[in-house]
């Protein structure tokens, strides 16, 4: 079973940045797909960003790329999320989630391609 556990939230003002991170625990971590979703009130979580276990891919979503950027650190057994030029539109709450990735396929943008999920953290752009 593997923990996730979410930090680097908080309020920032339009234009600026954060970073998310979230520590894994429970599974080797180098073995793990890892994704970033967010969900505001009233709506659907939606992708923002994934990494494959091996590194070898990273997916964006329309609306965050060029502005996000998705990477691992598989000796710390963390995932961050870097955001910039952060937009109010960013605001929600955003989640970590992993899954066993090695030798699997799937589409990473799909939340049900996921096993674990982290409690999220809050992201708050003021405009």
């Amino acid at each position: 079973q593997v923990q996730l556990v979410e930090s680097g939230g908080g309020l920032v003002q339009a234009g600026g940045s954060l970073r998310l991170s979230c520590a894994a625990s429970g599974r080797t971590f180098s073995s793990l797909d890892m994704g970033w979703f967010r969900q505001v009130p009233g709506k659907e979580r939606e992708f923002v960003a994934a990494i494959r276990w091996s590194s070898s891919s990273t997916y964006y979503a329309d609306t965050v790329k060029g502005r996000f950027t998705i990477s691992r650190d598989n000796a710390k057994s963390t995932q961050y999320l870097q955001m910039n030029s952060l937009k109010s539109e960013d605001t929600a709450v955003y989640y970590c989630a992993a899954r066993v990735g090695v030798f699997r396929g799937g589409n990473l943008k799909n939340s049900r391609e996921y096993d674990a999920w982290g409690q999220g953290t809050q992201v708050t752009v003021s405009s």
